[in-house]
């Protein structure tokens, strides 16, 4: 199962005694910061659970799979998740 927004703001909304309006604002915002952030081209640290940096991917050679065709794949950015000691010893253990 995945989890989405909705179920991080219900979670927040049953947890913190606040309504789910204002869970699902408070989600949103906090989403918004780190895309943001990041757009900036700043990294983002969460304390133990990771941090989302920007890398640089250079241009290189790819192909069509329909046609086969040489086309070349420009260059760009993405985002790259590490996982924090914490998070990772967690999933390790399966909690």
């Amino acid at each position: 199962m995945s989890i989405i927004k909705k179920n991080i703001a219900s979670a927040l909304a049953k947890s913190m005694d606040i309504t789910y309006v204002q869970a699902l604002a408070i989600t949103h915002d906090f989403f918004d910061q780190i895309k943001q952030t990041l757009a900036s081209g700043e990294s983002v640290k969460l304390s133990s659970f990771g941090n989302f940096v920007i890398k640089e991917k250079s241009a290189r050679p790819g192909r069509n799979p329909k046609t086969g065709e040489v086309v070349e794949i420009s260059a760009r950015k993405v985002v790259v998740f590490k996982s924090g000691p914490k998070l990772k010893s967690a999933t390790q253990k399966g909690k």
